[in-house]
């Protein structure tokens, strides 16, 4: 609650009733947009408004986009516009993070050049390049200060302090391989696997990264998987970890929970790795390509056109099959689920708490545009008032579908 704006009712019954438009996505509950103006193929996207519930007029839903056009541009939702966009840059952008709370958005290109934008103005405020080719970035909150977490294509981590981009710590973690990076909801912990490589996924203590000690590597342990395709933190519990894999014989898809601790013994610190679960897949089931952690008991998976939800003890809860093409993004909050496909729809899902495991009821479809000139939703996201989808054009464009709530204030 934004506090001096309303009394706690009026909060309640604007939000109570904001919800119920979100599950019910009848038409006169929303306004959709096409956003058009990179010239590209958009890369990534991400929020740069804070994920608050405001009913007081000045409530904004805020997006960044990278794009192959070599720019980085901010959208406003609601209202359908371009707010500003970057000078052409030397080499197309691929991805981007983003600190709404600090008002800053960090893109990398395909060169490795990394730069830290303004997200108010677009003002340029610095840069640092990794020199070899990275599409991996994390942002780290951490009570030492803001930080941004960066892999390069040669395998190293890099620390870098925000804003200025100065270099707090250096790490080779998987010698000459591309790495993955997922960071803890805590931030306490980094998740570090290597792409198309046998070699056994790390984690990293993240302090160790961000105050190295000199002449002692960082703090980490290898998990004794083998061939790990897929990584989740669960979004309830700090350090519980969910990993795909393959069993000892690499044959079938297990998918394994750990519990981490960090454990002092005088003036070292230790990863405890527990494995609380494993299961393996039905054998039948497609490889999924995107899973996520609701809550501390539940997985979510993707795999082909199917959204299947698990416990991490391997009991299946349900399975829904409401697309006719794969799914391509997977957005997951506290109160709803929001899938994308290349049939060129949303889906929203929301969560029931009621039982002993939440469960997920199918509500709705938002529809984009024509197949004459899309080839479907490629990214989806969201914020308490609005779905932002990413829609592959013909061409190698890009535009984005915004669905903005409409907000009945008391």
């Amino acid at each position: 609650m934004v506090l001096s704006t309303q009394t706690w009712k009026q909060y309640y019954l604007c939000r109570s009733e904001l919800e119920f438009r979100v599950e019910s996505g009848r038409p006169e509950d929303f306004t959709c947009k096409a956003i058009d103006g990179h010239t590209g193929q958009i890369d990534q996207l991400a929020y740069i408004s804070t994920n608050e519930y405001r009913f007081d007029g000045r409530e904004k839903s805020v997006v960044c986009t990278v794009s192959t056009d070599c720019t980085v541009r901010a959208w406003d939702l609601r209202e359908g516009t371009e707010i500003w966009s970057s000078p052409v840059q030397p080499a197309p952008l691929v991805n981007l993070v983003t600190y709404p709370q600090w008002q800053l958005v960090v893109t990398v290109d395909t060169q490795g050049l990394i730069k830290v934008w303004n997200a108010e103005t677009g003002c340029e405020c610095a840069s640092f390049s990794l020199l070899t080719y990275s599409s991996v970035m994390e942002t780290c909150d951490h009570p030492q200060g803001l930080f941004l977490l960066a892999a390069c294509a040669e395998g190293n981590l890099y620390a870098l302090m925000m804003p200025q981009l100065q270099v707090v710590s250096k790490v080779t973690v998987f010698p000459h391989s591309s790495v993955n990076l997922v960071v803890s909801p805590d931030q306490l912990w980094v998740f570090a696997s290597a792409q198309d490589s046998d070699l056994g996924p790390k984690v990293f203590y993240t302090q160790s990264l961000l105050e190295p000690l000199e002449d002692e590597p960082p703090i980490c342990t290898t998990l004794l998987v083998r061939l790990s395709s897929r990584a989740c933190w669960a979004s309830d519990e700090a350090a519980r970890l969910i990993v795909m894999h393959r069993n000892d014989n690499g044959t079938q898809l297990v998918v394994t929970t750990f519990e981490l601790k960090a454990e002092k013994f005088r003036a070292r610190t230790n990863i405890l790795v527990q494995q609380m679960t494993s299961f393996p897949l039905p054998d039948a089931m497609m490889p999924p390509h995107l899973m996520k952690g609701p809550g501390s008991q539940l997985i979510l998976l993707a795999s082909g056109s199917e959204l299947l939800l698990f416990t991490i003890h391997g009991l299946q809860l349900a399975a829904f099959q409401d697309y006719q093409q794969p799914i391509t993004s997977l957005w997951v909050d506290p109160t709803r689920v929001i899938t994308s496909s290349l049939d060129l729809s949303l889906h929203i899902y929301v969560w029931n708490k009621e039982n002993k495991y939440p469960v997920l009821k199918s509500c709705y479809h938002l529809l984009g545009g024509s197949h004459r000139w899309a080839s479907g939703f490629i990214h989806v996201k969201s914020d308490s008032m609005s779905i932002v989808g990413m829609e592959a054009r013909s061409m190698g464009t890009s535009i984005l579908r915004s669905y903005c709530f409409k907000v009945q204030r008391s």
